[in-house]
């Protein structure tokens, strides 16, 4: 047993040193460790989750301050300490280095659809050979995918795909269980997962937020498909507030367990449906899902493993969806912004993203969409701490993707792959192939979602972090 203060300080201080270790493959930096709580005060990594108030927003209180950034000090230059962190961090990425990955990758995305609509999955451009894969989840996605960068930059190669991929889904779309309700039948396939339904209906607010001119008719059936989807996604709720993670078209019925991935994209899609697109009828569903995932994602996950998965799987939609609920304004949104930055704290201090050695581009996505709200609210600390990782993740993830700008600083990968146009712009999701079999641990091999959430971060980092600072 430790007897004294002193001793408990230093094994935090080693704890604290090793947690937040940066990548230690080539190209990694280490990250300061946070500072020393405050006298009394359980940090995080030794907060005990079953002695917490029962009250959520009392026990959220207790958790976010537990949890105490780190200063970065070996990043930041001269300049004003209270100022805004980007006027300060030595940063690595910049907005035209993102512009050019950027480019890159939606253009292969682009490049990986099928003749129908969907998409290839896996490719080993090594031994230039296909892996064959399919899940209809993962098919949903890469069309978001081309669907955020459509919205970012509205090309006619884009929209081609985006327009083809949305042809797809819509002949494969029937009605559903409850009168207004949509839903799809995917091909060779009895069970519709509710992140499948989610996906496309981002990839249906992405394209009608875009500036570019529209037929009229085919934006009324993209609100009609739309809406129709939302309304099956509500019906899909359970009574815990959780989305049932699945629906039976054999029996024509949802099944009672839910899922981290399929609540978190049901909660974002119906957020940015219901802020961005005035969907009003989403909120109050939001509202009682809001409370209900933040519980099972944060405490009750943390009570059973600090490094839950279960958490990493609702990790960034959850973030991105309490973005979007801070900036909408809705109820207890101060609560649903200490949520998010809970999860971010978490991602880079108990997750450790830096030492990560496989692609973490979802964690990207959610680590942004923290550091917007730590940006409204002024936090600087938080702002410094997300900054830093953000953008040294960045900075390691693109030096892995095939003929980008950054690819030199990949020494087995800088001469390799330039004269393969399926391989050119796609992100590995390891810095080097492993030699292991690929169902055990895919490496060099292209995997379009991959590629997919590093493309949807990027877009959130242009349009968020690397932007001139007021």
């Amino acid at each position: 047993m430790i007897r004294s203060r002193f001793a408990l300080l230093a094994v935090l201080s080693l704890f604290a040193v090793t947690a937040c270790k940066g990548d230690s493959s080539k190209g990694g930096e280490s990250s300061d460790k946070p500072a020393a709580p405050a006298e009394g005060q359980v940090p995080f990594s030794k907060l005990d989750f079953g002695a917490l108030p029962a009250d959520f927003p009392a026990a959220m209180k207790e958790i976010r301050a537990s949890q105490i950034w780190s200063e970065q000090s070996k990043a930041m230059g001269e300049g004003d300490a209270k100022a805004d962190p980007r006027t300060r961090m030595n940063l690595k990425m910049s907005a035209e280095l993102l512009n050019e990955t950027r480019g890159l990758g939606c253009a292969f995305l682009e490049n990986w659809q099928l003749p129908e609509g969907n998409f290839r999955y896996m490719y080993d451009w090594v031994d230039k050979t296909w892996v064959s894969d399919d899940h209809q989840v993962r098919q949903a996605g890469s069309l978001w995918g081309v669907g955020t960068c459509y919205r970012h930059e509205q090309t006619a190669k884009s929209k081609e795909v985006l327009d083809k991929g949305l042809k797809f889904w819509f002949e494969n779309t029937i009605p559903g269980p409850e009168e207004g309700t949509l839903m799809m039948k995917y091909p060779g396939d009895h069970w519709l997962h509710s992140g499948t339904v989610a996906l496309v209906a981002l990839a249906i607010i992405e394209y009608l937020k875009t500036d570019a001119p529209m037929d009229a008719a085919y934006k009324t059936e993209l609100e009609s498909k739309l809406d129709g989807y939302m309304k099956w996604l509500v019906w899909m709720q359970r009574d815990n507030g959780h989305i049932s993670d699945r629906f039976d078209h054999r029996n024509n019925r949802k099944r009672e367990r839910s899922s981290p991935y399929y609540d978190g994209e049901t909660l974002l899609a119906m957020t940015k449906a219901a802020r961005q697109l005035d969907m009003k009828f989403l909120v109050p569903v939001i509202e009682e899902a809001a409370p209900a995932m933040s519980k099972t994602y944060t405490i009750k996950s943390w009570k059973k493993d600090r490094d839950s998965n279960q958490t990493k799987g609702f990790f960034q939609w959850g973030s991105m969806s309490f973005a979007e609920y801070y900036v909408a304004g809705w109820k207890d949104k101060e609560l649903y912004a200490d949520v998010g930055l809970s999860l971010g704290y978490w991602m880079i201090h108990t997750h450790r993203t830096l030492s990560r050695r496989r692609n973490h581009a979802y964690a990207m996505e959610g680590l942004i969409a923290n550091w917007r709200m730590a940006n409204m609210r002024g936090d600087i600390a938080a702002q410094t701490d997300l900054l830093y990782v953000i953008d040294r993740s960045m900075n390691k993830l693109f030096s892995w993707q095939i003929g980008g700008p950054l690819a030199k600083n990949n020494k087995w990968l800088k001469d390799q792959g330039k004269d393969d146009p399926l391989a050119v712009g796609g992100i590995m999701n390891a810095r080097k192939p492993s030699g292991a079999d690929v169902k055990k641990d895919v490496s060099h091999q292209l995997r379009i979602d991959v590629t997919q959430h590093q493309m949807h971060a990027t877009t959130m980092a242009l349009e968020h972090v690397y932007v001139p600072v007021k």
